[in-house]
């Protein structure tokens, strides 16, 4: 069957995506951070923490046990570092805060980051390091995961894919925005095949033994398979012990499994903001930065390559296009939303 979708504003999306979330208890400021997290993914062509995520995240906040009025706090803090406790909110409030505080701090020390614990699911990492590219400051952030992931050789899920998000500031290019996990895909990605009913590339997942497969069913029940091999392993380890304990926060098959699903408040994060400044005259590290994008794209390119992208490129043309044409949603996307919106009660005309 033939794969359609739709198009649609993305004010309008936003806005609607807010009203959700604010029917599930959350305050008018917390709802539009988290549906401006999924829309901006959306934007970035990054559909997988998009607004395919909205039922899952409903399911969170009425059922799972997250609290839709969750409020970080800070609970430890040394010169430059914070520890952050998210209160059980949604991932991206507690984020945010931690990133917020991080930037204050960086202004002061230099450097500075914020470990988060009790926290939940948080969305694309590039939502917060680009804040720190805008301000003149290299962002990090990294989250742990449930785990979908072997030990290279294994065949039991016991390790997350533990992204990690970067931002470089740019002088006249778009900053360089890198944010990936550790695992030939994300299992968002995964799920987004199942339902086009599309096999997956070879190299991006394993079945349930160990086994590589293009089904895209079979590795949703299965293994995700990490980068490089035992090198991505071992970077996710090392992701999911930064944003985990040092703020004392779950690791590994501590946040949960899969078939049963994460337990609430037991997240972790980390996230880091460095002031350029501080080290270096901000416009020559932004030239050299531009120079940098520059060798990249005039690069001599391989046959049959028709362009070649630096970290965060192809979002950042995706989000003028979408921004300009509309959002693409595929048919599943947008039936689970109406009937999410229809559950709650949400007006929204333009998904009917």
């Amino acid at each position: 069957m033939a794969e359609t979708e739709r198009r649609f504003d993305a004010d309008k999306l936003r806005r609607l995506v807010t009203r959700v979330f604010g029917a599930c208890g959350m305050s008018d400021e917390d709802a539009a951070l988290l549906a401006d997290t999924l829309v901006h993914a959306d934007l970035g062509g990054t559909h997988s923490h998009g607004v395919m995520r909205v039922p899952d995240y409903v399911k969170k906040l009425t059922v799972d046990g997250v609290d839709p009025r969750g409020t970080p706090r800070i609970v430890k803090e040394f010169g430059g570092c914070v520890v952050v406790d998210g209160g059980n909110s949604m991932g991206q409030v507690g984020t945010q805060f931690a990133m917020n505080e991080a930037m204050r701090r960086a202004e002061t020390h230099g450097i500075a980051a914020a470990a988060i614990r009790g926290s939940n699911h948080s969305g694309a990492m590039s939502y917060y390091v680009e804040q720190a590219a805008r301000r003149d400051m290299i962002g990090i952030a990294t989250t742990n995961a449930l785990p979908t992931m072997a030990p290279w050789g294994g065949a039991e899920r016991i390790l997350g894919i533990n992204p990690l998000g970067m931002g470089v500031p740019a002088a006249e290019e778009s900053p360089i925005i890198y944010d990936a996990a550790f695992s030939g895909s994300s299992h968002g990605k995964v799920r987004i095949h199942r339902q086009k009913g599309l096999p997956i590339p070879l190299g991006w997942a394993f079945d349930k033994d160990g086994n590589p497969t293009t089904d895209a069913a079979l590795a949703v029940d299965g293994l995700l398979a990490p980068i490089g091999e035992f090198k991505g392993v071992g970077l996710a380890m090392l992701m999911g012990i930064l944003s985990s304990m040092l703020s004392g926060a779950a690791y590994g098959t501590e946040l949960g499994d899969m078939e049963r699903g994460p337990t609430a408040g037991a997240d972790g994060h980390f996230v880091a903001a460095i002031k350029v400044e501080a080290f270096e005259e901000v416009g020559r590290f932004k030239e050299r930065v531009d120079k940098a994008i520059r060798q990249v794209r005039e690069c001599r390119r391989a046959e049959g390559v028709d362009r070649l992208y630096v970290p965060g490129e192809r979002e950042a043309l995706s989000r003028r296009a979408y921004a300009r044409d509309g959002v693409p949603l595929n048919d599943v996307t947008v039936a689970e939303l109406r009937e999410t919106v229809s559950a709650l009660g949400v007006e929204a005309d333009f998904i009917d």
